[in-house]
């Protein structure tokens, strides 16, 4: 199976405070990955690294196969995430928000890509309301909607489903997983919600003081405790 991700001792420290150490994580194509922390456990950082937002004291990461620096941003192309809280327009509708990004990335076909991915992700409904008054759950769904824009092969979600309801943590679910079986779409998901990543992932990674203490299948988890 191919790798979409490759991470090997990575280390990342703001001043005095190891953040990440010496952490090292695998997630092959078809994954959905599930990044299990506690708060303050390092999740963000590492997405953060992953996308390029931070860089990394030490170790090395391959996306795509790709561990040159200029071969890795090109790779990051591949690559669609949603880190910490939606990035959009608060005055924008929806169909706005999709429009402004699809001008900035030079997507064409502008309108028959933004109806289809407000469509899929259940947006396609909400009219003239604007993001400002979205609920949490539209909101996480087009932070989505605008990460699915370029067709990535490899989606990053950072925390998704912090505060959704019963109901929008199910309509999420339904929708990561049609992702990844009709699209075939690698998927990153991290949370500090155990019981909504094990209906979720098929591979988890457990991360505890900025190190991946263990990575281990579906099966495997079961066995384990939910003190992570």
């Amino acid at each position: 199976m191919k790798r979409v991700l490759e991470i090997h001792g990575l280390s990342k420290q703001f001043g005095n405070q190891a953040i990440l150490q010496d952490l090292s994580l695998t997630i092959k194509e078809g994954d959905i990955y599930g990044l299990i922390g506690k708060n303050g456990a390092g999740k963000t950082t590492l997405i953060k690294i992953i996308t390029q937002l931070l860089f990394a004291d030490k170790g090395t990461v391959s996306l795509f196969s790709n561990k040159e620096q200029n071969e890795w941003t090109k790779a990051l192309s591949q690559v669609g995430s949603v880190i910490e809280s939606p990035v959009a327009h608060n005055h924008l509708t929806a169909y706005q928000n999709l429009k402004y990004y699809c001008m900035i990335r030079h997507i064409p076909n502008a309108d028959k890509v933004i109806h289809e991915t407000l469509d899929y992700v259940g947006l396609s409904d909400t009219g003239k309301k604007v993001f400002r008054d979205f609920s949490l759950g539209m909101k996480q769904r087009l932070g989505i909607a605008i990460a699915l824009l370029s067709k990535p092969d490899f989606l990053i979600l950072d925390e998704p489903i912090n505060g959704l309801d019963p109901i929008g943590i199910k309509e999420f679910r339904l929708m990561i997983q049609r992702l990844n079986q009709e699209k075939g779409i690698t998927i990153l998901i991290s949370s500090h919600i155990l019981s909504e990543l094990y209906l979720l992932a098929n591979r988890f990674g457990i991360l505890d003081q900025g190190k991946i203490i263990r990575e281990i299948s579906k099966a495997e988890f079961e066995t384990l405790s939910e003190d992570y």
